[in-house]
């Protein structure tokens, strides 16, 4: 009998994993619930994934080649000339990011359905099935009860996973992303080209940042917080906008989003014949807050493992082939994730450290090291001198802004 397996959620993550397994031959089913969905998300992503996922250009609204860094007292530090001329950040928008992605997993056959699964019932026996009970939303907004019959379930269904709770993954720490869609003024549109802004600073993030990201037609200016601070979410965004006040005038709202992002990982990833990918997982990164290449990227993962251990849907395979996956991920990415966590606890505690961070940020060496780290997702090592002149700026930068105090 051929292998059955349920994709649930159609983002990027849910779009990649399908992609895989539908690309091997096996029986597919991508499950979305929004088919025009937007998303509160900064919308940038790595040069490697353009490449390694093989995205058209015609999907990239902004080519970002330069950045400024701006302090709590509004020190601004350009970023950037350490990029080669080939060498960019794109900036998507989700809507049209993750239709692509979507649309692409269909041509190769997996079949997509337009609906919302409220319950995932599990198995009774070890090789038993998995049951998902969804409302098909094709015929109306309300949706048809309808099921669905399958082998395996991959849950790419975000922060508030629904296949997570099924299997009793855990809970996560997590943040909140509040993004606003401003039309600006083509003059102050034009100041943006090519340039993205990130603000540090107790006015627009406590433990975060705050940015200014270019998009096709309009600018997305935003701010993200843990969950102590996320009742003042408004007014770290009325922070933001006051910042960039000068640079945004004249612009008018298009679009108000709010949304959860996981922190760290969940206690459990992979459950049975259930594994979860992307924000289900919770791969988005400390610090740079980056979701969109780990999603996909885990989620490729993940479906490679399928493929391999069930060669190519012929067997069905089990909670240890599964579990290969996350060995594979933890080993590939878990480096980036202990320096980025590393990162984010010593430089976004107090404004002084982020005044230590922005100084730190104008050395060439520390920028090219972050942009290579970025751009081709590896923890990029200097050699060790360069890298014992980094460490010496660093501390230097801390001690000036007094950011080692208690």
């Amino acid at each position: 009998m051929a292998l059955r397996v349920a994709v649930v959620g159609g983002g990027p993550a849910g779009a990649c994993a399908a992609e895989v397994l539908a690309k091997a031959g096996i029986e597919t089913y991508l499950l979305e619930r929004k088919l025009d969905n937007v998303k509160p998300c900064g919308g940038a992503i790595p040069l490697c994934m353009v490449e390694e996922f093989d995205l058209p250009e015609t999907i990239i609204d902004r080519k970002v080649r330069k950045m400024k860094m701006i302090s709590p007292s509004n020190v601004e530090v350009n970023i950037g000339q350490t990029l080669k001329d080939d060498e960019y950040i794109g900036m998507v928008r989700r809507e049209v990011f993750d239709g692509f992605l979507r649309n692409r997993a269909v041509e190769l056959g997996a079949n997509l359905i337009n609906g919302t699964m409220y319950k995932l019932e599990l198995p009774e026996t070890e090789g038993g099935s998995y049951t998902l009970h969804y409302a098909d939303h094709s015929n109306g907004i309300q949706g048809e009860d309808k099921q669905l019959v399958v082998d395996l379930v991959v849950g790419a269904d975000g922060f508030n996973s629904r296949v997570a709770k099924a299997i009793d993954a855990g809970d996560y720490n997590y943040a909140i992303a509040f993004q606003e869609r401003i039309m600006i003024p083509p003059d102050k549109l034009a100041y943006y080209e090519e340039l993205a802004e990130m603000y540090v600073g107790d006015d627009v993030s406590p433990d975060f940042y705050a940015w200014v990201f270019p998009k096709y037609d309009h600018v997305a200016v935003g701010t993200g917080t843990m969950k102590p601070n996320q009742a003042n979410i408004k007014r770290l965004q009325a922070g933001i906008r006051a910042r960039a006040a000068s640079k945004i005038r004249g612009g008018k709202i298009i679009r108000v989003e709010a949304h959860p992002i996981p922190e760290h990982p969940r206690p459990r990833r992979v459950v049975g014949r259930v594994a979860l990918v992307g924000d289900a997982a919770g791969t988005v990164t400390k610090s740079s807050g980056e979701g969109i290449y780990f999603a996909a990227k885990s989620a490729r993962m993940c479906a490679e493992a399928i493929v391999e251990f069930s060669e190519c849907g012929a067997k069905i395979p089990t909670e240890a082939d599964l579990k290969v996956y996350l060995k594979r991920w933890d080993k590939m990415y878990g480096a980036t994730y202990v320096v980025l966590d590393i990162l984010q606890r010593v430089f976004y505690r107090s404004d002084a450290t982020r005044e230590a961070f922005v100084e730190m940020c104008s050395d060439i060496d520390v920028q090219k090291l972050t942009f290579d780290s970025y751009l081709y997702k590896r923890v990029t090592v200097a050699n060790p001198l360069t890298q014992m002149k980094i460490t010496a700026k660093t501390v230097a930068s801390l001690l000036r802004g007094n950011a080692l105090a208690p």
